[in-house]
């Protein structure tokens, strides 16, 4: 399995969401009970996560989430994918134990299955970016164009930085990628609220679609 996407899809359209952690470990060597000050900040990344997929009595199963981990001597990426993923709570431990077991896993730069639904392997946004063979590729940023009125499509890649944004080479190569510079709104917020609002955004456009 290469890329973005998988051969198999239970969804005609899927939304992903990459976040960037420059901190983030790629070792299961971090402390549950400290997970901010031991895991280079996976806290960030686990909000993130929780409101990609969490919905008031169940997951989005429509959802992709690609953490790319860069606090480490060899860079990993890993994906969660709604349509399979089991065990997830909304609590910040649950999700960084499952993290945690994802990077215990012999990773290599094919995908290799952690827990149902969740996948690792090395390899960071340049990777993903070169995977990518269908949907529009947006860029979060605060001087972007503004996301309301703007016509979603289902099928899309969503760009966040962590605490630390987005380095240079990184909007370098989401350039020469041709993503669209999108903005939620003249306040910054933190990468997990961006998310609860372009998942807002979508649903709104999917529920007048279906009208």
């Amino acid at each position: 399995m290469k890329g973005i996407l998988w051969p198999r899809r239970s969804f005609p359209s899927m939304r992903n969401f990459i976040i960037v952690g420059h901190l983030a470990k790629t070792t299961p060597d971090f402390s549950l009970e400290d997970i901010p000050g031991t895991s280079g900040r996976m806290d960030i990344l686990c909000r993130c996560i929780n409101s990609a997929f969490m919905l008031s009595h169940g997951i989005r199963k429509d959802v992709r989430v690609l953490l790319v981990l860069l606090g480490g001597e060899v860079q990993k990426t890993v994906c969660l994918r709604g349509e399979d993923l089991r065990h997830l709570n909304p609590d910040e431990r649950t999700t960084a134990a499952l993290i945690k077991k994802a990077l215990a896993v012999p990773a290599t730069p094919s995908w290799t299955m952690s827990t149902s639904g969740i996948f690792v392997r090395t390899g960071g946004l340049p990777e993903l970016l070169e995977g990518m063979k269908s949907g529009r590729l947006f860029y979060l940023k605060e001087d972007g164009s503004e996301v309301r009125g703007k016509d979603l499509p289902q099928d899309a890649t969503f760009v966040l930085g962590d605490h630390q944004g987005m380095t240079e080479p990184e909007e370098a190569l989401l350039a020469a990628a041709r993503a669209e510079v999108i903005s939620v709104g003249p306040v910054s917020l933190h990468a997990d609220h961006c998310i609860v609002i372009i998942n807002n955004e979508l649903d709104r456009v999917e529920m007048k679609n279906q009208k």
